[in-house]
């Protein structure tokens, strides 16, 4: 004897498991997308989410993709020893940086993320922070870093950071705020870029405040040292 539910109660419980489905769906597919196209971004020129988002939202999406190699080492330097000092020693995770950050009161903060951390999360999480979406960075950083070389990481990080609203990358924000290709960027002007990093909405490298100025000698004298801290480069 085969039971069914009466049709008053069928429809309704089909339109759950409907809904349950297309969510799994499309969970999937978001799990998916990184383990695809991560491979792909080893040749490719990626865009990012945040970029989409600034797009979509009528930010604009200035962003002009350079290789490595046309992008001063002062920036480079200056970029690891203030971001991810070990950068060239990890595997996409610091988790001696992690721990400290993470023992902090307020949850985890922008010092917690390492450069590869940062870059999985520009082209496929959001901005905003919560230990859900660090916990997502930390599995997708080590996919990178294992698929990806650690010059390629680099090379894709410095290409799609934002460096103001919806400017992105080494080359536009050496244009923009310094009126010269990223190729020339002077050890200060790379400094003052880097500065500007965590919170690029509000700060101008072209006009710093007193703290950003403070913050980029700071950063300039520790680009000095870089040496073997940039070796994987």
């Amino acid at each position: 004897m085969t039971f069914q539910l009466p049709a008053a109660l069928a429809r309704p419980f089909a339109g759950r498991k409907r809904l349950v489905t297309g969510v799994a769906k499309v969970f999937a597919l978001l799990v998916a997308l990184p383990l695809i196209l991560t491979p792909i971004y080893a040749v490719v020129p990626p865009v990012s989410t945040l970029m989409l988002w600034s797009g979509l939202t009528g930010q604009g999406m200035k962003r002009d993709w350079v290789p490595l190699d046309e992008i001063s080492p002062n920036l480079v330097n200056s970029v690891i020893m203030s971001e991810d000092g070990q950068f060239c020693s990890h595997w996409g995770v610091d988790w001696g940086a992690l721990n400290a950050v993470l023992d902090r009161e307020g949850g985890p903060s922008r010092g917690a993320s390492t450069i590869a951390m940062q870059t999985v999360k520009n082209l496929f999480l959001w901005s905003s922070r919560s230990y859900i979406r660090k916990g997502l960075e930390i599995p997708l950083a080590y996919y990178a870093d294992f698929i990806l070389s650690k010059r390629r990481v680099m090379e894709i990080y410095l290409n799609i950071a934002e460096w103001g609203p919806g400017l992105f990358g080494a080359e536009a924000a050496s244009q923009v705020y310094f009126k010269k290709p990223a190729a020339k960027l002077t050890p200060r002007q790379a400094a003052l870029l880097t500065a500007a990093l965590p919170n690029p909405i509000t700060r101008n490298p072209a006009k710093p405040t007193r703290y950003l100025n403070s913050r980029a000698r700071n950063i300039e004298a520790r680009a000095r040292a870089a040496r073997d801290y940039v070796g994987c480069l």
